[in-house]
């Protein structure tokens, strides 16, 4: 079987469930930020919650492509913000963007779609979305290979804090090699895949050193904000970023559920076309379990 090209991945990602719900795509701006969320929604409207997708570094609302179709087709409306200076939204001046900023990025989005939205994220992305349900209520919260408040992190040595530059691209992460060297690491993820994920990161560095200098220092977060909140915690036994180990300890931290699966590299938790859909299926039974 040839290898698929990226307009056949996206084409896939968009596809409804078998006996699903048609699909129809949407946008919302929020001007005064600049940013851009990519919304993915049922033809008829539900009572769901709607499903708020944050992603993290390097990312974009790309990222979650395939969950916005596997959702949508369900009966969730779906949105994927862009951070600011991230995929579609607003390019933003490097030296202002900030950890503390990113989180208002969030927290407006999550203002604008209502106190009953749930929240999914991913690496960076899933402490984003704990910094923020403390300014905004939230309905439902799923962390994937999510990074770790500083109440239970080591933070980091002064040496790797200065080794950060002020803007940092794929390199950094491991991710401007050859797609074969990749694949050996990322198992789940076919080189399809590996070279969407390549291109979609972006060709220079765009991403705030100074926002990932604040997560190794460790951001300390307020639990008493989720009090109440259904909460999921999902870890991938192939991460080299964020160890199951440390998804373990988050989950026992947030007294939430958690559900490895040893088989998954970090984003092929949320990317891989022939391992997203397990997770996606085990989120789904998070939200119809806890009537979200």
């Amino acid at each position: 079987m040839p290898d698929l090209t990226p307009d056949d991945i996206l084409a896939r990602a968009q596809a409804p469930a078998v006996n699903g719900r048609p699909i129809r795509k949407d946008e919302i701006e929020l001007d005064e930020r600049g940013i851009y969320v990519e919304s993915w929604l049922p033809e008829r409207r539900s009572r769901r919650k709607p499903l708020l997708f944050v992603h993290g570094e390097l990312g974009g609302s790309w990222v979650w492509e395939r969950y916005l179709g596997y959702f949508a087709g369900r009966g969730w409306e779906g949105h994927a913000l862009n951070l600011r200076n991230h995929h579609w939204s607003q390019t933003a001046d490097p030296a202002e963007l900030s950890f503390e900023m990113f989180v208002e990025d969030v927290a407006s989005v999550m203002a604008r779609l209502g106190p009953g939205v749930v929240v999914v994220g991913h690496g960076m992305g899933g402490l984003l979305a704990l910094k923020a349900a403390e300014r905004q209520p939230l309905a439902g919260l799923v962390l994937i290979a999510s990074e770790a408040p500083g109440d239970i992190r080591l933070p980091a040595h002064q040496h790797e804090l200065r080794d950060i530059p002020e803007l940092y691209g794929k390199a950094m992460i491991g991710w401007e090699t050859l797609p074969e060297r990749l694949q050996r690491d990322h198992r789940d993820l076919s080189i399809a895949d590996i070279l969407r994920i390549q291109h979609l990161m972006g060709q220079k560095p765009h991403e705030s050193g100074r926002a990932r200098r604040a997560v190794l220092r460790g951001i300390r977060v307020n639990r008493a904000s989720l009090e109440g909140v259904p909460r999921l915690v999902i870890g991938g036994g192939l991460d080299l970023q964020v160890p199951v180990e440390m998804g373990e300890r988050i989950a026992e931290w947030l007294d939430a559920p958690y559900e490895p699966f040893g088989a998954h590299s970090h984003y092929g938790l949320v990317v891989g076309e022939d391992s997203y859909q397990q997770v996606a299926e085990s989120i789904r039974a998070f939200l119809e379990v806890n009537r979200l």
